[in-house]
């Protein structure tokens, strides 16, 4: 669990970012402002400086402000709670391909104002002020320059991104649990193995027990914990060891304490259940997916 000074130094300012969050919204007494994926984007982008995540900075601030003005306006329809979430997805999709984006919390961010329901202006506006926040980080920082481009959303893995969104959302609607068709981390850490050419049984175990784990975190602290700042303190550096454990760098991982503050009640205590069906579904389908893919071109170059 040895880190480096400048390590210790980007926890240390990542950390105080994310709680800086929260105690305004304690200050505010606006649930709104609290945003789950500031924690995953901040992790990303500022403590593991992900070159996909900060090589285009402005972006930063163009994708998830983006994803979430679309929650935001589809939460006004009068459509269900499922319907609001695939719609969500598919034009999420889209807003990523013509930015040329491949920022993953950007889901995250689109599926939040849907999921808690988000009526006031205030979460707009502490998304704008948040994401700038951290692309002018990333600037100061700097090592976004020695990343290299990140390629635009292939076509096949939007279509495999949406078929399976839809598939999960279908599912959970059809037997009754359509609150859990939204789970932003872990559907941000599938659209981020989607796009990566191999993903081991290994590695999505090792995800699994970070997500489920963050997850059961996030509601055992705020169980008893009314605060959401004292909450976020304390469940944060949980979620920190337990990644250094499982020796992973999992930007996601971090949303989840905060996703549990903000839940409906009706969400909350089913949190660690959904992460782990969710994640079962999502991870275990991609890994299938990889190794058949894998397979046929084994076997297409043998016929060659």
């Amino acid at each position: 669990m040895h880190l480096s000074t400048i390590e210790k130094r980007n926890y240390l300012i990542g950390f105080s970012f994310i709680i800086i969050m929260v105690a305004s919204a304690t200050l505010l007494n606006d649930m709104e402002i609290i945003l789950p994926e500031i924690g995953a984007l901040t992790a990303g982008t500022w403590i593991y400086q992900n070159d996909g995540w900060i090589n285009q900075p402005l972006k930063i601030f163009l994708a998830p402000s983006g994803t979430a003005i679309i929650g935001f306006l589809i939460n006004q329809l009068t459509i269900g709670y499922a319907q609001k979430v695939i719609l969500g997805l598919l034009l999420m999709l889209v807003l990523l391909r013509v930015l040329h984006s491949n920022l993953a919390p950007s889901f995250a961010t689109g599926l939040l104002p849907i999921i808690i329901n988000a009526t006031h202006w205030s979460f707009i506006v502490a998304i704008l002020l948040f994401t700038l926040a951290l692309t002018v980080g990333v600037f100061i920082q700097g090592s976004y320059k020695e990343t290299t481009s990140s390629s635009i959303i292939k076509k096949h893995h939007m279509l495999i991104f949406a078929i399976m969104a839809l598939i999960w959302v279908g599912a959970v609607w059809f037997f009754g649990f359509s609150q859990m068709a939204a789970i932003p981390p872990v559907m941000v850490v599938f659209f981020e193995v989607l796009q990566k050419p191999q993903y081991s049984w290994k590695m999505a175990v090792k995800h699994f027990i970070a997500l489920v784990g963050a997850a059961s975190i996030g509601v055992l602290v705020h169980t008893f914990i009314s605060s959401w700042l004292i909450s976020a303190v304390i469940a944060l550096p949980l979620v920190f060891v337990l990644l250094q454990l499982l020796k992973i760098k999992l930007p996601a991982a971090f949303a989840f304490p905060l996703l549990a503050l903000v839940l409906p009640t009706s969400m909350f205590h089913m949190l660690p259940l959904t992460a782990v069906l969710a994640t079962t579904f999502f991870l275990g389908s991609i890994v299938i997916l990889k190794k058949y893919i894998s397979s046929l071109k084994v076997e297409n170059d043998s016929q060659i």
